[in-house]
């Protein structure tokens, strides 16, 4: 009932109260936030976002150079290690896919595993005992012998994975080697183990290591990841040493070029003054020498590139006439 004027009641129409309503429900909608419904796909579950896979290669990638480095280092020889896959697999599937012959190494209570093909690891022993690296022998086995050797390759690996992954308090210690059909023990059922595949280029052998995480340890590294995060855009980066191969390739070295067996008068000598011309008494046909740290390393005679000195090389000084002169 509302008033109207003259003192007297009346009652609203059925329209205005219809009105009324429409109004009341039209608000109420508008007050309620939309709900997207989506379908769930349990094979999805688990599975890394973009975000995440972006960030842990990016990670990996760094960690593939330091370990190039410290290989370098560690054998004397030009290492090249790259990320080659980040894959996510049931731990099936993954053992399925594993060579006959693997040295798989558990860290921190089962949860993280090095794995190395074999067809890698005998070329590393190989160069370890004096040989030079092209040892290959897939149809058997590592030895006892060799096994201890690689466990120093093993932990090698896993202190850069360590530096990598920001994580100092990650134990280093490993556990006895064990079978791959036995790695489906660390994990549950349906999880799903996440993968790093790493090439390895040694010389004229190719192989690859991995780097296996449960689920549980890459919620840790990314946990990790996104502290680290808001540090990173006012910290210096310190990109890994280059390879021992490229430094050495960058080194200055002294070089000169000259015409070795020369003999002059002392009488000559000592006549020598400012503007004076020496007679070396060789034929203008005689070669010049380039020689570098000491060596003879080719025949060269002077030329002119531009305003600039050169010297044109000719034969190449083999080590047996080295020695004879």
């Amino acid at each position: 009932m509302l008033p109207r004027e003259g003192g007297t009641l009346s009652t609203p129409s059925q329209n205005q109260t219809e009105e009324a309503v429409t109004m009341a429900e039209a608000g109420q909608q508008k007050a309620r936030k939309p709900r997207n419904v989506y379908n769930c796909n349990f094979r999805s579950a688990g599975r890394l976002s973009n975000e995440d896979a972006r960030a842990l290669t990016r990670i990996h990638e760094g960690f593939a150079q330091q370990v190039s480095s410290a290989l370098d280092a560690y054998l004397g020889t030009s290492f090249e290690v790259k990320l080659d896959a980040l894959d996510q697999l049931s731990i099936k599937d993954h053992i399925d896919s594993l060579p006959a012959h693997c040295y798989v190494v558990p860290f921190c209570s089962n949860s993280m595993f090095v794995e190395f093909d074999n067809e890698l690891a005998f070329p590393i022993i190989d160069l370890l005992l004096g040989g030079s690296g092209d040892s290959r022998d897939p149809d058997r086995d590592l030895s006892e012998i060799e096994e201890e050797i690689m466990q120093d390759i093993v932990l090698l690996i896993w202190r850069q994975a360590a530096i990598a992954w920001r994580m100092p308090d990650l134990s280093l210690s490993a556990g006895p080697r064990i079978k791959a059909a036995d790695m489906h023990q660390a994990f549950a059922m349906n999880e799903k183990a996440t993968v790093f595949r790493f090439v390895v280029q040694l010389g004229s052998a190719t192989g690859a290591f991995r780097l296996v995480l449960s689920a549980e340890s890459v919620n840790t590294l990314l946990k990790q990841i996104r502290l680290d995060q808001p540090q990173r855009k006012s910290r210096v980066w310190s990109f890994p040493m280059p390879p021992l191969r490229e430094r050495i390739l960058d080194c200055d070295v002294e070089i000169t070029a000259e015409l070795p067996g020369l003999k002059v008068p002392v009488r000559d000598l000592i006549a020598l003054q400012p503007g004076s011309v020496l007679k070396l008494h060789a034929p203008i046909r005689n070669p010049g020498m380039l020689t570098a740290g000491g060596h003879e390393l080719f025949e060269a005679a002077p030329v002119r590139i531009g305003s600039q000195r050169a010297a044109q090389l000719g034969q190449w000084v083999r080590p047996l006439d080295r020695e004879r002169r």
